[in-house]
């Protein structure tokens, strides 16, 4: 009997749900992610940076080697991921890029990765054009970032029904991953009978659809990827190893591929090291003389499928009853409170389907008067959204627009369907209840389709959305309903131009700008600015330009802001008007502020600004944060030199009751925490760090058994990341690499639970790349010395 070929794959599906506020096109603060900025940062941190840099360990465990686990793996990355990827991790980014590259050589011209319907919406419950343009925008997005045709899609929680297939097979895309539950019925191509029974998931199988296309399916083991997922397999890698090599057997006549499928945050940010269990699986795989790694498109090209099979239509892998989890109280949940429903769901989906229907036919009435075709602009749009400079917009319109017609209402018809879909973004109905944050993002984008359509149609669609969303009732009974949601989170974070001519307004008190600025996605214009001071008083009075990078639509607004010291402010903002008084009351203004003229200023500010009216409230919310703190710098100052006062007088004190092993006071404790973790975050934000007085602040926090909080761990981090990177811009100086290695050796020693990824990615590389170099021109005792002491406390094993 010939030697059949026995195959390993391993998918990840790596997503998150879009989390950008839908006017300002950006991501912001997520207390919840707290020590990051947000979620995204936080699960890069924790698992898409840590995959592209997966550690292999020594028995010691010191580090092997670094390797990119996505260039071995088979996976799909969310394009609204991958979109803030590009921009806020970039390295990472070019690391997922980068392994598919390496892949494509690796497994036989076929690439890893593969595409995913745009933005995670469940395809059976999206109307036709919905499931198409997804589908579309999935594979253009996937063309544009990997720079080839992707083999295959991956459907949001495996949500399958044969229109969904049709739309991939329109797409020329050749296969799909299912849950084997999915399968209804399958047999061997030719024959009759149909087996109903469990289906062997070690080899593809052809879906023949209704319009006589057809499609290829793998389904993954099941019990293997829940034990991935759900029962700590990936505790040591070398038990996934071993429970992927069992599940190949012997006894079967067909080429074998074992294949797993499984949220993709599963390696490092659900199981911490995961990364490096699948790291080492791969590794102890790769050794087997009798079996590889692969990726599903190239088994599939060497093994055509010899069975054919039909799925269960409606099915996900995430809900035991169809895909009533995204539009009913079915039971499947998040881990619920007790007593807790998802009755929510149903009134939900009921009020955005509504509001789709509402816009639909606003964009196909509206759409037509600007655009050739509407539907097939819709279509295309993606290539705007991927590049929205000016050559790609001009380009688009040369394709789509009707002569003389409005810009900015095309742009504004075309944000209003993208935001339509945006809206069904399945995490809003995964979770356990309408008020977590998932859902409250896809209000957030049926917020902004209300905005668009009523400005581009001049109708009111806001009422009876909140009328249907009534109907909705959280859980907790201080959030109420959908409605209350709705009204308290969403139309307060609507904005138009001049809410960002307010919020520049406002800044332009405290920060200098140039002439041209970004805010988010506006770009701001200065025409006129002046700024004068009076005593603590400060006055900003302007006229500037604000167009939306996304709209297009463009005003001019005159400012005027006054800051009277800590949070009281005042002002306004008014749109310019073709006979404008801007002139003198300008004049009027600037003149006025001088000791005792401030009474004045504050009455031509009520006069002549008065529309849209200014507080700390008009900035956005990272820049409110960031003057507030500003703000109260003199009180935080007061504060930190009372607890350092309360500190230094008791220290003794402290110091007695540590040696005895008695309970120092609260209010001691507190005063110690404050002021050590303050100093030292001060010494490490200083250029350079002050080594000296870092060493002696952590041998008197030690002494007092004070704690250093994340937010000084996360300084630390910083310093040696300065520390790093200056090393890295000139590795050949031994002043650099010093200044480095003590700052590791301080951490090290210390032991503290500092992430020293970076430093170890840049030195692994630089073993490879400079050492030899260094060690050849003979002159480089010391900086060689300094170097493996370095790689040491990095815990770099020896070459």
């Amino acid at each position: 009997m010939p030697v059949r070929e026995k195959r390993i794959t391993i998918h990840g599906h790596f997503y998150q749900p879009p989390r950008e506020n839908p006017w300002l096109e950006a991501v912001e603060t997520q207390d919840s992610a707290f020590p990051y900025h947000d979620w995204n940062a936080r699960i890069t941190a924790e698992c898409y940076e840590p995959n592209a840099t997966a550690r292999i360990l020594d028995p010691k465990e010191r580090i092997l080697g670094i390797v990119n686990n996505y260039a071995a793996i088979s996976f799909n990355f969310g394009a609204t991921l991958l979109s803030w990827l590009e921009a806020a991790a970039p390295d990472t980014y070019a690391a997922i890029l980068e392994a598919d590259r390496v892949s494509v050589e690796r497994y036989s011209g076929h690439g890893s990765a593969i595409a995913q319907a745009y933005n995670h919406i469940i395809l059976p419950l999206a109307n036709e054009r919905d499931k198409h343009t997804q589908v579309r925008w999935g594979v253009r997005d996937f063309e544009h970032r990997f720079g080839r045709k992707p083999e295959a899609m991956w459907l949001p929680e495996t949500a399958v029904d044969l229109a969904s297939l049709e739309a991939l097979a329109a797409e020329g895309l050749r296969y799909t991953i299912l849950e084997p539950h999915q399968a209804a019925r399958w047999r061997r191509i030719g024959d009759v009978e149909w087996s109903h029974g469990p289906l062997d998931p070690t080899m593809p199988y052809v879906c023949r659809l209704p319009s006589g296309k057809s499609i290829a399916i793998f389904f993954y083991d099941g019990p293997i990827s829940r034990a991935v997922a759900f029962e700590q397999l990936l505790a040591r890698g070398e038990h996934l190893a071993h429970r992927l090599l069992g599940a190949l057997s012997d006894g079967r006549t067909h080429a074998q591929v074992v294949n797993i499928a499984t949220d993709g945050e599963t390696y490092g940010h659900h199981h911490r090291f995961g990364e490096m269990a699948l790291a080492y699986a791969l590794q102890v795989i790769e050794s087997r003389p009798d079996v590889r790694i692969t990726n599903y498109g190239e088994f599939l090209a060497r093994h055509a499928p010899a069975h054919e099979v039909e799925i269960v239509e409606n099915t996900a892998w995430s809900c035991a009853h169809g895909v009533e989890r995204w539009r009913s109280d079915c039971g499947c949940n998040a881990g619920a409170g007790h007593g807790w429903n998802q009755q929510w769901r149903t009134p939900l989906r009921d009020a955005l389907d509504w509001l789709r229907d509402e816009v639909n036919a606003i964009f196909a009435r509206e759409g037509a008067r600007v655009l050739r075709d509407p539907w097939a602009a819709r279509e295309d749009y993606i290539d705007v959204i991927l590049d929205r400079e000016e050559p790609s917009v001009t380009r688009f319109l040369g394709r789509h627009a009707v002569a003389g017609a409005p810009v900015t209402t095309i742009l504004e018809l075309l944000e209003m369907q993208r935001n339509a879909m945006l809206m069904y973004t399945s995490c809003g109905w995964f979770f356990s209840d309408i008020s977590g944050i998932e859902t409250v993002q896809v209000l957030h984008y049926a917020g902004r389709v209300i905005q668009l359509a009523e400005r581009v149609a001049d109708v009111e669609l806001e009422g009876p959305f909140v009328e249907r969303l009534a109907h909705a009732r959280s859980n907790l009974h201080d959030k109420g309903t959908a409605r209350q949601i709705y009204e308290r989170e969403v139309i307060p974070a609507r904005l138009d131009l001049g809410r960002v001519a307010a919020h520049y307004a406002v800044l332009s008190l405290f920060d200098s700008f140039d002439e041209e600025a970004r805010v988010y996605c506006y770009d701001v214009v200065r025409r006129d600015l002046v700024v004068r001071r009076a005593g603590r008083a400060r006055l900003a009075v302007g006229v500037i330009d604000v167009r939306s990078r996304i709209t297009h639509e463009t005003a001019t607004f005159e400012l005027a802001a006054l800051h009277l010291g800590e949070t009281e402010l005042t002002g306004g903002v008014r749109m310019s008007r073709e006979h404008s008084d801007y002139g003198q009351v300008s004049d009027a203004l600037v003149a006025a502020m001088e000791p005792g003229g401030i009474p004045t200023v504050i009455r031509l500010l009520d006069e002549h600004f008065h529309e849209t009216p200014l507080s700390i409230r008009s900035l956005f919310r990272d820049e409110q944060r960031r003057i507030l703190h500003k703000l109260i710098e003199t009180t935080l100052q007061e504060a930190e030199s009372a607890f350092r006062q309360l500190h230094e007088r008791y220290d003794p004190l402290m110091r007695f009751h540590t040696r005895l092993g008695v309970p120092v006071p609260q209010v001691l404790r507190t005063a110690a925490e404050f002021d050590l973790n303050l100093q030292m975050r001060r010494l490490l934000e200083a250029e350079p760090p002050q080594i000296l007085d870092i060493e002696a602040l952590l041998r008197e926090a030690r002494a007092e058994n004070v704690t250093l909080d994340a937010t000084t761990t996360m300084a630390f981090e910083a310093a040696i990341e300065r520390a790093s990177a200056a090393f890295r811009e000139r590795p050949d100086d031994a002043d650099r690499l010093e200044a480095l290695e003590t700052l590791v050796t301080i951490v090290r020693d210390a032991d503290l639970p500092v992430d020293l990824r970076r430093a170890q990615n840049r030195y692994y590389r630089m073993r490879a790349s400079v050492r030899p170099a260094i060690d050849a021109s003979g002159n480089g005792a010391r900086w060689l010395e300094l170097f493996d002491t370095l790689g040491e406390k990095l815990t770099i094993a020896a070459v």
